[in-house]
């Protein structure tokens, strides 16, 4: 797996292309004209491990309230504009830690100019985000293009204008709620302009589908090094959407904020209970930060081997656990104490307490 070379910007401090890691992003759904709340929602953000926060700036009565909360966010914000450039402008003016529009819903290019002159006044980076639903009506009118071709078409002729005023402080992004259409885009994105990409498929629905196709289209870009920040987008508490995101990053091998579990489907062959206690062991793991490899499995056939390769495990037998630890077994305990036997060994091992 190979990450595509792409120009660095940064967003506050968070660095995005240019080899950096691949950061995590999510957008507030409070009312931002309420900073506490928002301020609250980006904390939980933050401890789910969120890198960059997204604010939307709906009416100019919420400038006020987005200043507070740029001052107060342990993340850098994005403001999120469409529709009237004033509020992208005033939102650079107000703390903003970069921007994201879509040039198609501000207006003519003279408003997009005067929010590039914003923004390079404060010396943050714009995102260029074009979606599917949204598209400029002269590329989304086009029968010679496909879905995918009007998305690219569409944010290669924004940035050829943005490089025309001299600005290159850009993110690129090009989503659908279509899996495939979105990795087609992004795929013809990464060999047409060397910006960051950040990467998602928009509108994806629920926690439960989101989830499903996020893992999909992400999970293949990624997998082709494409990509530099990315927003898993679900019709859930935004918390939900971190927590996935760091789950995809780990899948591909790319980033791991915690630990790796790895536990058996079940079958008639499995003696204990095992669907709850790895689901309490899953609910503890939460609360760790070292990244070692946990496995719960519930027989004899994959079990033992399982147990062995990871740095803590259970091999469930009859009504009993055997804990291993670093590939060897160290005691035996029954079903009722596997849980507390398997966290007691990890914390040892990660060095931390657990709750």
């Amino acid at each position: 797996m190979r990450r595509e070379n792409t120009r660095q910007v940064h967003v506050g401090a968070v660095p995005v292309g240019g080899g950096a890691p691949v950061s995590v992003q999510s957008m507030t759904n409070t009312d931002t004209t309420d900073p506490a709340s928002t301020l609250a929602q980006i904390g939980r953000l933050t401890d789910a491990g969120c890198e960059i926060v997204r604010v939307a700036i709906p009416h100019a009565d919420a400038l006020k309230s987005f200043a507070t909360i740029c001052a107060s966010s342990p993340l850098p914000v994005v403001a999120d504009i469409h529709f009237d450039h004033r509020l992208a402008i005033d939102a650079a003016a107000h703390g903003a830690a970069g921007l994201r529009i879509n040039p198609g819903n501000i207006g003519d290019m003279s408003r997009v100019d005067a929010v590039i002159d914003a923004a390079g006044h404060a010396d943050i980076p714009i995102r260029i985000g074009v979606n599917a639903g949204s598209l400029a009506a002269e590329y989304a009118e086009r029968d010679d293009l496909s879905p995918a071709a009007k998305l690219v078409e569409s944010a290669v002729s924004f940035c050829s204008h943005f490089e025309s005023r001299g600005f290159t402080d850009i993110v690129v992004s090009a989503k659908a709620s279509s899996v495939m259409t979105t990795v087609e885009a992004y795929r013809l994105l990464a060999t047409r302009i060397g910006y960051p990409l950040h990467i998602g498929v928009t509108e994806a629905g629920t926690a439960f589908s989101g989830t499903i196709k996020s893992s999909v289209g992400l999970g293949i870009l990624l997998a082709e090094g494409i990509g530099d920040t990315m927003r898993v987008s679900l019709t859930d508490d935004p918390v939900r959407e971190v927590e996935v995101a760091w789950e995809i990053l780990a899948a591909c091998g790319l980033r791991r904020r915690g630990p790796e579990l790895v536990s058996c489907p079940t079958c008639g062959r499995c003696q204990v209970d095992l669907v709850p206690i790895a689901q309490e062991v899953e609910r503890r793991l939460a609360t760790i930060r070292t990244p070692i490899k946990v496995a719960v499995m519930g027989c004899v056939v994959n079990g033992p081997g399982e147990a062995r390769e990871a740095d803590v495990g259970v091999a469930a037998g009859t009504g009993v656990g055997l804990i291993f630890r670093n590939g060897e077994p160290v005691r035996k305990v029954p079903a009722d104490m596997i849980v507390d036997a398997l966290m007691a060994e990890i914390a040892l091992l990660a060095g931390e307490g657990t709750d």
